[in-house]
């Protein structure tokens, strides 16, 4: 099976944390993140990193100004929308992508910590919760592959299939009204930028996901141990005492884990969170006014991908602040009445850690979580209200 990883593993297997990154640092690795650590190869993978940098993250976002400035008259207003749509989110794009590089060292060293709290799943229980989370972390991989590609490829067909460049990306080298030929070749050219630009966007968008997603799994994992606690009456207090040091220990653990994950989730969320609303309009305006059913399809998917960029997310540490809560109350309700004074001082501090919940903000600004998702995405509806009172469609039409 070529995708395996997407599929429960079965109980004789054992799958680690890690093995849910799996799919996402292969694409890291194809776009250049990941060079080797010595040897002639090292030199040779640091010019593709150069390549993909300087093509997807630099010369997309000018190419889209530069092809403003010089043909902006040449612009259908469907045309302008689809790439100004484009452009903007190709800008965020290139900022989380360069707080996601200059910071891939916090990602590489959260996910080895998951070696840490996978020593500490022994149960039959949590070894099938750790194989459930890796298939369930590779599926939504997948998901955001398929639907990212779909846009890009259901854009370069609505587009070419009507005679004009999908994205309208400068090009000094060819010039698409030449020549048929020419068209095409601009075309395809245009289809290998935004292809490697989405793939780039891709990792941006799932790796804040796919992180949250499995530390979110083990913080439940954590709340199954914290209610075992001194139910095996074959254990000494002593026993008792060390299983739950070693819960405080797991949580301290997780506590490392999200304080990696931090800085880098802040600079990509709060990127996102400034684009959305805008982006979200300029895509819902198009779909109104401007699009033929076939545009509107694939302007349609580029509004779910920019759905897909935030809400997934901000739900996922929603739940995490649930989780906290609710651990909190599962460590007061476990069994500590008859626990010797030991016990029960490491468990206050134990409590009185986990009531302080994992929270995740944007920027120093936005807390990561629905409601901020909600309010940012509102923009969009400001953004059609102006563009309906301004009577901007006419105007275009008029031109």
């Amino acid at each position: 099976m070529v995708f395996k990883l997407i599929r429960r593993a079965p109980h004789s297997e054992q799958k680690q944390s890690r093995d849910g990154y799996i799919y996402l640092f292969r694409l890291m690795k194809f776009l250049g993140w990941l060079p080797p650590l010595s040897g002639i190869f090292r030199y040779v993978y640091l010019s593709w990193t150069a390549l993909t940098f300087a093509l997807f993250t630099i010369y997309l976002p000018i190419g889209f100004l530069v092809s403003y400035t010089t043909k902006i008259r040449q612009f259908t207003a469907g045309e302008f929308l689809t790439s100004l749509q484009v452009c903007l989110n190709a800008y965020g794009s290139s900022v989380k992508t360069a707080f996601a590089y200059s910071n891939l060292d916090r990602l590489i060293k959260a996910k080895d910590l998951l070696d840490q709290l996978d020593k500490r799943c022994t149960s039959k229980e949590e070894r099938e919760k750790i194989n459930h989370m890796v298939a369930r972390t590779n599926q939504i991989f997948l998901t955001y592959t398929f639907v990212y590609c779909f846009f890009v490829i259901s854009t370069y067909i609505s587009s070419t299939v009507f005679g004009s460049l999908p994205w309208q990306i400068y090009d000094p080298l060819v010039d698409p009204n030449e020549s048929t030929l020419q068209f095409w070749i601009a075309s395809v050219l245009e289809l290998f930028g935004m292809w490697g630009a989405v793939l780039q966007d891709e990792v941006v968008d799932t790796y804040p996901l796919i992180y949250t997603y499995v530390i979110r799994s083990h913080v439940e994992m954590l709340k199954g141990r914290v209610i075992q606690l001194r139910t095996n009456p074959k254990l000494s207090e002593d026993d008792y005492y060390e299983e739950l040091v070693q819960c405080i220990t797991d949580h301290r653990t997780i506590l490392q884990y999200c304080d990696l994950l931090r800085p880098v989730l802040s600079g990509t969320v709060f990127t996102q969170f400034l684009l959305i609303g805008v982006v979200l309009g300029l895509t819902l305006i198009n779909i109104f006014f401007f699009s033929s059913i076939w545009n509107g399809i694939a302007s349609a998917t580029f509004g779910f991908c920019l759905l897909l960029q935030t809400f997934p997310l901000c739900y996922t540490c929603n739940q995490i602040m649930d989780d906290c809560d609710t651990l909190a109350y599962t460590i007061f309700q476990s069994n500590w009445i008859d626990a010797s004074p030991r016990y029960k001082s490491a468990m206050l501090y134990f409590m009185h850690n986990v009531q302080q919940p994992i929270i995740f903000i944007a920027g120093g600004i936005f807390p990561i979580t629905i409601s901020s998702n909600i309010t940012v995405a509102k923009l969009a509806f400001s953004v059609i209200t102006v563009f309906k009172q301004m009577n901007i469609a006419d105007k275009f039409k008029s031109v």
